[in-house]
């Protein structure tokens, strides 16, 4: 079994540890200040001045009380702790904490003797969400960025096999938006460490006659690196009694441990710990296939690309005008693709190349600049010059609004391969085919074509996985930023 999805054959990279200007990794001394600062502000002003202009009642009084309650509401949800900023998914708990605000304002107004309006309570407090939605997220965006530049990290100490040692490794060097350094290593068993990371003590294959001794070795290596936690890769030789009583030392000294279940790409939406007969159950839900967040995906990409197609007429209009006196041929490029569940569609594209180029591709083989199924050219020849500049901000792609509005696509999902793609997949790549293909998707905001092939499935296989609708608001929101850039699209 390959351990944390990385081929076995394949050296895990060599993660280097980066200096901290913060102990024990804590984010910059600002973050919870400003972060008050904004809820306050945010949640006090405007219902003091929506109350005031609506004459109700005690506006002082309800000011202060939503003052009170935002930030209070934040602390109970633990918004305000380090775990907190570094979390991509803040924003959604930003909302939820919001609407409890408001039910909670709602109540009090009507204590405080006033009418409980809905759409004035709703007013009133958007200030208090969007500014604190901003807050959030340009904390968020300082802090990716001080990890990049390798501030704000916490040191590991690795426990595990050889291999899952050097999994746990690459996985983590494959980002930055994380706060972990690997610094060492604990192997259990007598299996090389390829990674590069220092092994510090060996761990006995079999759980050693004396508990103190796994304690004594672990303790002594979080002492030597420093590390600020341990990070335990669960196996049949470091589970039940001997992780248990490890974890006993590791807490009396006041050392952090997280267990590694050895799972990947998997939202933290769809787990739930439960435990039964002393037993610790970590259940894996399955993703969503059914029921009303797939019908609102559905209703919002009819309803989107009905609206993008009535706002983008003129310049439809205009491109394909301009694609149908550029070089002969065609406004329209029809192409046969492969949707959800193996169904085949015709997609339409702006042509972006010159006529019979379909023809002109097996003499290109030998070409094909991708390590895949796919064929990608930086120069393709067969590309007019317009072709170019549709392909490099992704015009060619508008039509396939059409598509969207006729259900064959989603405004976001994997990409839409072609049938002789299809025919050379394996059974894992076949797994893209479980949703609607999109117009835009990970893959276009990650790199575009400079992905290789084994990144694209990535990305598919993590969309198709953990796909929710907050997550396709976060894509379309970035795509605008990856067309204008222009980078990777060929």
């Amino acid at each position: 079994m390959k351990p944390f999805g990385i081929a076995a054959t394949q050296q895990a990279p060599v993660l280097l540890p980066r200096h901290r200007t913060h102990p024990k990794g804590t984010p910059s001394r600002w973050y919870i200040p400003a972060s008050v600062c904004v809820d306050l502000v945010g949640a006090s002003l405007p219902v003091a001045a929506a109350i005031v202009e609506v004459q109700e009642p005690h506006p002082l009084r309800l000011a202060a009380a939503a003052a009170v309650l935002w930030p209070l509401i934040r602390v109970v949800g633990k918004r305000y702790t380090p775990s907190a900023w570094g979390d991509g998914g803040g924003l959604r708990a930003v909302m939820r904490d919001w609407l409890v605000l408001v039910g909670a304002l709602a109540t009090l107004r009507v204590l405080c003797g006033g009418e409980s309006v809905p759409a004035e309570a709703f007013t009133a407090l958007l200030p208090a969400l969007v500014l604190t939605a901003l807050c959030r997220k340009v904390i968020y965006r300082h802090l990716l960025a001080a990890r990049r530049n390798g501030r704000a990290l916490r040191h590991a100490l690795v426990v595990g096999e050889g291999p899952t040692v050097d999994a746990v490794v690459a996985q983590l060097a494959q980002r930055t938006d994380h706060e972990y350094v690997v610094v060492g290593s604990c192997p259990v068993g007598d299996d090389d460490v390829l990674s590069g990371v220092p092994v510090c003590r060996r761990l006995s294959r079999e759980a050693p006659e004396s508990p103190e001794q796994d304690a004594t070795a672990v303790l002594e290596s979080v002492d030597v690196l420093p590390a600020d936690l341990v990070f335990v890769v669960a196996s049949p030789q470091m589970s039940g009694e001997r992780l248990r009583r490890l974890s006993w030392a590791l807490h009396d000294r006041g050392c952090p441990l997280v267990v590694l279940p050895g799972i990947v790409d998997i939202a933290r939406r769809r787990l739930r710990l439960t435990s039964a007969a002393g037993l610790t159950q970590l259940h894996i839900l399955p993703p969503a296939r059914r029921g009303v967040p797939v019908l609102v995906k559905a209703a919002m990409d009819r309803v989107g690309a009905l609206l993008l197609l009535v706002l983008l007429a003129p310049l439809l209009l205009a491109l394909a005008l301009a694609v149908r006196l550029g070089s002969p041929g065609p406004a329209f490029y029809r192409q046969l693709r492969v949707g959800r569940d193996n169904t085949r569609f015709p997609m339409w594209k702006f042509r972006t190349m010159v006529v019979g180029a379909d023809r002109l591709k097996s003499e290109l083989a030998a070409s094909n600049e991708n390590d895949g199924h796919m064929f990608k050219m930086r120069r393709d020849p067969r590309v007019t010059p317009l072709g170019r500049i549709l392909r490099r901000y992704s015009l060619d792609e508008l039509p396939q609004l059409f598509n969207v509005l006729l259900g064959h696509m989603s405004l976001v999902g994997p990409r839409p391969p072609v049938p002789e793609e299809v025919l050379m997949y394996n059974q894992i790549e076949m797994r893209r085919l479980h949703v609607r293909p999109g117009l835009t998707g990970l893959w276009q905001v990650s790199g575009r074509s400079d992905l290789s092939w084994h990144e694209t499935v990535a990305l598919d296989l993590r969309y198709v996985d953990n796909w929710s609708l907050a997550g396709d608001m976060n894509v379309m929101a970035r795509t605008v930023r990856a067309v204008l850039d222009g980078q990777g699209a060929y």
